[in-house]
């Protein structure tokens, strides 16, 4: 099975790096119902920084909104899902270097069952033609 990538919108914000406050946030998010395709966190500077992929865009900020979670205006990135394999994140990133294109960051992980996933950035300028090279949906 060929990989499937698609241009996915992305929402970030920054708590405490102190034990819960991360859970804290996941939890207001997941008891207002909102379904994330992807979340990741990490230490930024004294704090940390979550990173939301929400399968309904408006959902996630009218949640994030009554929680009182302030999030950052809309940004975009990728996610890409296939049959996991030897040098599956190598191929998605050779066509990019191939194209010239830098990611920012990566995060990938096998989904068991023989997947998948991984989530890229790269600059917002590059998304459009990444977008092409990548033939995201």
């Amino acid at each position: 099975m060929a990989d499937t990538v698609r241009r996915i919108s992305y929402f970030k914000t920054m708590v405490s790096n102190r034990a819960g406050s991360g859970a804290k946030v996941v939890r207001a998010l997941a008891e207002a119902g909102v379904n994330l395709l992807g979340f990741t966190g990490f230490p930024s500077g004294g704090r940390a920084q979550l990173d939301f992929i929400p399968k309904d865009t408006g959902a996630f900020l009218r949640a994030a909104r009554r929680a009182g979670i302030r999030v950052s205006a809309k940004q975009t990135g990728f996610l890409v899902t296939g049959t996991d394999r030897i040098g599956a994140c190598a191929s998605v990133l050779g066509k990019l270097a191939a194209a010239r294109i830098g990611v920012t960051a990566m995060d990938a992980v096998t989904a068991g069952g023989r997947r998948y996933g991984a989530i890229l950035w790269v600059k917002p300028g590059d998304v459009p033609r990444a977008a092409r090279v990548l033939r995201a949906k």
